[in-house]
């Protein structure tokens, strides 16, 4: 049997960075919460059988918040998030598991605050790595000069010009058999903050697909204003 695709999106943060009061991915951008353009998106790709949603345990504001989306019958939710995103996953990959996921399909884990994510960038993902090996993620070659920022200074100073050549900044989704993605952040451990850097550890290359600039990850309180602007002129 062919290995099926599933989206696993990690949805139990608490927003601090966004200085939102609540959590972030229940703000509303363009009329709606942030989830929700995140969910629609994934939900439009036709490869994906099923899209997972980790929440954290006393979450009450998800079937809410997504309205009509709750009954999509390829949406699933486990309330099973930890601490960080790295428990959230390993919580997630289990349920897909109990859900009859095999060990040799693919999941692709996907940011909720990724909100302005395409269908095809998702689906240009899954035509590059579903015969790869390893799996890989969309990310982008940095284009900006790098800093590195003073270790002992009182104010934020340049210690030195980082070579930005060959480096790219990792967005999501990012995909991985279910088989591989399991150890590997068993035995990262629950301070990564991407899946590929857990693979990655194991030894693997994990394969570079190029993504989108507008693929940004709605992080502190100025991004929700350019989300805004951005999904309001779509």
């Amino acid at each position: 049997m062919s290995p099926c695709c599933h989206a696993l999106v990690p949805c139990a943060g608490v927003g601090q960075r966004a200085g939102a009061g609540a959590p972030k991915q229940y703000r509303a951008i363009a009329g709606e919460a942030m989830v929700v353009h995140t969910l629609r998106a994934l939900l439009k790709v036709e490869r994906l059988a099923s899209v997972l949603v980790v929440l954290s345990p006393d979450d009450t504001a998800f079937e809410a918040a997504v309205g009509e989306l709750a009954h999509d019958p390829r949406l699933r939710v486990a309330r099973c998030g930890g601490a960080s995103r790295a428990e959230s996953v390993a919580g997630g990959l289990q349920a897909l598991l109990e859900h009859g996921v095999m060990p040799h399909d693919w999941v692709l884990v996907h940011d909720a605050a990724r909100c302005l994510v395409e269908p095809a960038w998702v689906d240009r993902l899954i035509d590059a790595c579903r015969d790869d090996e390893v799996g890989g993620l969309l990310a982008l070659p940095v284009a900006d000069t790098l800093k590195q920022q003073a270790a002992q200074a009182p104010h934020a100073r340049v210690a030195a010009t980082v070579d930005r050549a060959g480096k790219w900044a990792a967005q999501t989704p990012q995909m991985f058999r279910l088989g591989l993605l399991q150890p590997a952040l068993r035995q990262a451990g629950e301070h990564i903050t991407d899946e590929s850097s857990a693979v990655e550890a194991l030894g693997h290359d994990p394969r570079l697909v190029r993504g989108d600039l507008l693929n940004l990850k709605v992080t502190w309180p100025e991004d929700f204003a350019l989300a805004e602007r951005l999904l309001g002129a779509v």
